[in-house]
């Protein structure tokens, strides 16, 4: 279910007090965060967060086409291998 939109896109506070705090420096640096369930804004657009999947931080760039995903989308959390049939079929 999607949020309501007179509440307005959730982000932790945080993460909005990094993203200025290294819009003032000027640096490019990765801003490490660990809110999967933030929401990008437009504020965020060419800066780089490592967005922590429960393991390592996956460095994701946003860019003006993620504006109004979550963070989450782009850090996966699982590794696919492949189905152990398919292993079987590609001996033959």
């Amino acid at each position: 279910m999607a949020r309501s939109v007179w509440k307005g896109p959730f982000v932790d506070s945080y993460v909005l007090k990094k993203a200025a705090k290294s819009r003032e420096s000027g640096r490019n640096e990765v801003i490490r965060i660990w809110s999967r369930r933030s929401t990008i804004l437009p504020q965020f657009v060419g800066l780089t967060f490592g967005v922590y999947n429960g393991r390592k931080h996956i460095p994701v760039s946003v860019t003006e086409d993620m504006i109004g995903h979550k963070f989450g989308e782009f850090s996966p959390t699982r590794t696919y291998y492949g189905h152990a049939g398919d292993k079987r079929a590609r001996r033959r």
